[in-house]
């Protein structure tokens, strides 16, 4: 790097950007040549889409296959995997989001959305292979936090709520037909073919990370070579946990994801088959549950989030989002009948606005060059719970002795007033079959507490040191002579932004 000579010594001038001015300085200094057109937000909804539908596809197959396979240990293996996976997940998540602060978010979201889509073509050949490659996947499954974080980098403070929503909507959208069509093509042709369509889906959404997506990281905020170091520091989890403590407001952050995901963790993890055993729902009916869902979250998480966050503000969308979860898991719990489970669902998916609310209220008050690290750090928490969720609930199953791979599939005879028949279902015995979801309930009312204590407009400096200085005056380059390319002319403004190394 050119440096100033003043006498003996080397002078390195220090220089940054304004937020307000991201966009027009962006355009100029990315890599030319990689990815089509402008780094934005459709970006990285196509690459969500993809990936989950993908996944979507093999709902139905996955739970033919798994009970195949399985038949008597079903739910205790979904537990082991999903909780192996989210565990790996938390581990990795901080490291990954600090890597792509520093070398730009492409290669990384190229590397998760490789490994978090490498186990589908293996469901055909061999299930128990698909089912530990899952596993070992959660270390690069964390495609959330460089979305996030790749969001954060080509939009402004007051867009990206509406952002962060559109990208969860993605999500959403992706599995309201995805689940249906794999059904529908499995009991049709065969589960083959619905593997080998979620394994195509998969290659395209890879290709289209190599080849269209742009980088968003400006290139001045990338080291010039693979070889700048990182600290341990930055991709020790639990190091990123201790860190978490020394700001109440990022506390209070992290233990409202932490205590409102942790039960949708472990709902995700046992949804459909409780739905399918105790239920009675059938294939058919799961996915028309899912699709229907889905549509109401992309409402949700579209134009209702955008609405509240307009008028109320993201601390106040995020209370509502979890006033919602409760009620929706309190209706699990309790609820026995279909059109609980109907009413349930609606109010499930005004609940999902809680993640993206967070995630908007996170970003909007962490440095430019640290929103992969703080992304990395929500993602890891929500890792844990994916690893300690499932494994919750199943203990909980199993204090209320409700063994979810035992219970009849078919709906219990019905007891008229011409015929007494014997009770078959064992299980009607049990209270509450729904325990775990009364259990979850209560952990989002301690979330809805600790987030009323969150300030609407609080500082997030982010678990480590930012390489900028925030709320001074800054100044980044305006003018540079057109021969030498070296500065002429600065600007200096009012605003908090990246701190970036220009040649004098």
């Amino acid at each position: 790097m050119p440096k100033i000579m003043i006498g003996k010594k080397r002078l390195r001038k220090l220089v940054t950007f304004p937020a307000s001015s991201a966009r027009k300085w962006r355009s100029n200094s990315r890599d030319s040549g990689s990815g089509y057109g402008k780094p934005s937000v459709y970006h990285a909804t196509v690459v969500i889409f993809l990936e989950y539908f993908a996944w979507g596809l093999l709902t139905s197959p996955i739970m033919h296959i798994s009970h195949m396979t399985f038949p008597a240990l079903e739910i205790m293996i979904n537990i082991v995997v999903l909780s192996f996976q989210g565990i790996l997940s938390f581990l990795s998540a901080p490291l990954l989001g600090a890597l792509s602060d520093v070398w730009g978010r492409k290669s990384f979201l190229l590397l998760t959305v490789f490994f978090t889509c490498c186990p589908l073509p293996l469901l055909k050949f061999n299930p128990w292979w698909f089912f530990a490659m899952i596993s070992v996947s959660g270390i690069f499954s964390v495609t959330f936090s460089i979305v996030f974080a790749y969001v954060a980098d080509c939009t402004e403070q007051n867009e990206r709520s509406t952002a962060y929503g559109l990208v969860s909507a993605t999500f959403a959208a992706s599995l309201i037909i995805s689940p249906a069509l794999g059904a529908y093509l499995s009991k049709t042709y065969n589960d083959n073919l619905v593997v080998a369509l979620a394994t195509a889906i998969a290659a395209l959404d890879i290709l289209f990370v190599l080849v269209v997506v742009p980088e968003s990281l400006p290139e001045r905020m990338r080291p010039a070579s693979w070889g700048a170091p990182i600290s341990w520091e930055q991709a020790d989890p639990f190091s990123s946990l201790r860190k978490v403590g020394q700001d109440p407001t990022v506390l209070l952050l992290a233990m409202t994801v932490f205590l409102s995901y942790l039960p949708e963790a472990g709902q995700y993890s046992c949804m459909f088959l409780y739905l399918k055993q105790v239920i009675h729902f059938s294939d058919e009916d799961v996915a028309t549950f899912i699709a229907v869902l889905g549509i109401l979250s992309v409402i949700a998480q579209t134009l209702v989030l955008a609405c509240l966050k307009k008028s109320i503000g993201l601390k106040n969308s995020v209370l509502i989002g979890l006033i919602f979860q409760v009620l929706q898991l309190s209706w699990y719990g309790l609820g026995t009948q279909r059109w609980m489970m109907w009413a349930a669902g609606s109010l499930a998916s005004v609940a999902m606005i809680t993640y993206p609310s967070i995630s908007a209220l996170v970003s909007c008050n962490a440095e430019s060059d640290q929103q992969g690290v703080v992304q990395g750090i929500i993602t890891g928490i929500r890792g844990l719970c994916n690893g300690i969720g499932p494994a919750l609930f199943g203990f909980i199953f199993y204090l209320f002795h409700v063994n979810l791979d035992e219970l009849p599939t078919t709906p219990p005879p019905v007891r008229t007033n011409h015929t007494t028949m014997e009770d078959p279902d064992p299980f009607t015995k049990t209270i509450v079959l729904g325990a775990p979801f009364l259990f979850g309930a209560g952990s989002v009312i301690l979330a809805l507490l600790l987030a009323f204590f969150i300030p609407d407009n609080a500082g997030f400096t982010g678990p480590y040191p930012s390489r900028s200085p925030s709320r001074r005056e800054f100044s980044y380059p305006t003018d540079f002579d057109s021969s030498t390319g070296d500065v002429v002319n600065f600007t200096k403004v009012p605003e908090k932004a990246p701190l970036l190394l220009v040649d004098e």
